[in-house]
């Protein structure tokens, strides 16, 4: 049976590595072994954090319709409540975009949510 070598898959796996670590600083970017660690932590923290965008996002948008929703006399979850009881289906994102960016139709909307609370 013949001998294999696997110089060539080594070195395919090591650029592979060193390649992700591109930019990194001191010996993360030069040395294998260091770059490997510092690539799979940054994986790690990429995956993590996709997830907690989302509800961090979720919560600022929270936050922003609270705020203009007091103005108009009601608390955050009476406006959903009422939003919802009056059929209107608008997610916290673009009800937090209308709260900024167009005061007008959603001192409506709010007006609307109180009528059905």
């Amino acid at each position: 049976m013949s001998r294999v070598k696997r110089g060539t898959m080594v070195k395919k796996r090591h650029k592979r590595v060193l390649k992700l670590a591109k930019g990194y600083r001191g010996a993360k970017s030069k040395l294998f072994r260091t770059a490997k660690e510092a690539v799979n932590r940054a994986l790690v923290y990429g995956y993590r954090d996709r997830k907690a965008r989302k509800r961090d996002f979720r919560r600022l948008w929270i936050v922003r319709i609270n705020a203009a929703v007091r103005s108009h006399g009601l608390s955050y979850s009476r406006f959903m409540n009422g939003l919802n009881k009056a059929g209107i289906d608008l997610d916290r994102k673009i009800l937090a975009d209308l709260a900024v960016s167009d005061p007008n139709t959603f001192s409506e909307l709010a007006k609307t949510a109180k009528e059905a609370v």
